[in-house]
């Protein structure tokens, strides 16, 4: 019986759909604070991404501890922990292979800051009205 192709499109999506699962049951775990780590009890984490590879072997976990407080000792601990949250995930998922985590500091909020801060900067804003006033006599 021939193998059925699956197209880019639907291995997307399936990344996707697993990644957002990794996630769940990453959060899951963190908030019923089933990891026995006095680090990670001490903090709220949120798990914002998962990226997958195509693969499915690896997951790249983007977390951001509650304020952004402690962020290295928490990495650390989360690093340090990897192994049980791998097993958990590949049980939780019935996968065919335990997915390699990596946790990573999330930097989309630092980063999303300091493009507010950049636009909300006086200089800017004077530019902004310029081209405002520019476009108003046309």
């Amino acid at each position: 019986m021939a193998r059925q192709q699956i197209t880019p499109e639907q291995h997307s999506v399936r990344l996707l759909k697993v990644g957002e699962q990794v996630r769940h049951v990453i959060s899951e775990i963190l908030t019923r604070q089933q990891v026995h780590d006095a680090t990670l009890s001490g903090h709220s984490v949120s798990v914002t991404e998962v990226r997958m590879t195509p693969d499915l072997r690896q997951a790249t976990v983007y977390v951001k501890p509650l304020l952004g407080e402690d962020e290295e000792a928490v990495l650390k601990a989360l690093r340090t922990n990897t192994a049980y949250f791998q097993k958990e995930v590949a049980q939780r998922l019935k996968l065919r292979f335990a997915a390699k985590i990596r946790f990573r500091a999330d930097e989309t909020f630092d980063e999303a800051s300091r493009i507010d801060a950049l636009l909300n900067d006086p200089r800017v804003q004077r530019d902004l009205d310029d081209e405002e006033k520019d476009g108003d006599e046309d």
